[in-house]
């Protein structure tokens, strides 16, 4: 009687770490999925982000031209005051 006692000890003591890994595994799978959905939101953001550095830099790009014609028109006005001798 005492073997059989110990034979459902030990089954029941089985369950129970079987248990406590299937739940270890759930919530490990849990985890996996919150990280994957992340990493979604943050490729999302990234990608965002990225358009958002190219279009700025398109702009400064613009600017830096602008301000050049701006330079080069001014230093031609220059020129012509220069040369009316005032």
């Amino acid at each position: 009687m005492a073997n059989r006692e110990s034979i459902v000890a030990v089954e029941s003591v089985d369950i129970e770490t079987i248990g406590r890994l299937a739940e270890k595994v759930n919530a490990l799978v849990g985890l996996l999925d919150r990280t994957r959905a992340e990493l979604a939101q943050t490729t999302e953001a990234n990608d965002h982000l990225s358009k958002e550095v190219d279009r700025l830099r398109a702009q400064v790009a613009a600017a830096d031209g602008e301000r050049e014609q701006v330079r080069t028109r001014v230093s031609e006005m220059l020129t012509q005051l220069d040369a009316l001798d005032l």
